[in-house]
């Protein structure tokens, strides 16, 4: 068993930064891809950011790409997202989640995911 907690939502000016972390309990945590999902009120969770297993390989929506980063830290059970040039439509609850399976990266989406985090809420005004 996976337990997943988020944090580091916040309140940001359109054009800011934030830095969420997922931190994971459980022994194989380091074994398994992780993910960013985010919904936003009213809306189906989406993809954000996917990771491998060793950190060698990601994937981003087009949405995010060139202004998030996915990383990990397996030494200290934890993923990262650094949000960048953050826009009001990056308004969402942020949701980190754990791959049982290790599902190549290009096919992870919500259903495909075993372990979920309870998310943190990012605010991005104008």
């Amino acid at each position: 068993q996976v337990q997943l907690v988020e944090s580091g939502g916040g309140l940001v000016q359109a054009g800011g930064s934030l830095r969420l972390s997922c931190a994971a309990s459980g022994r194989t945590f380091p074994s398994y891809p992780m993910a960013w999902f985010r919904q936003a009120p009213e809306k189906e969770r989406e993809f954000v950011a996917a990771i491998s297993s060793t950190g060698g390989t990601t994937r981003y929506a087009d949405s995010v790409k060139g202004r998030f980063t996915i990383s990990r830290d397996n030494a200290k059970n934890t993923v990262y997202l650094q949000m960048n040039s953050l826009k009001p439509g990056d308004t969402a609850v942020y949701y980190c989640a754990a791959d049982r399976d290790f599902r190549p990266l290009d096919t992870i989406v919500v259903k495909s995911m075993d372990y979920w985090g309870k998310g943190t809420l990012v605010t991005v005004s104008s």
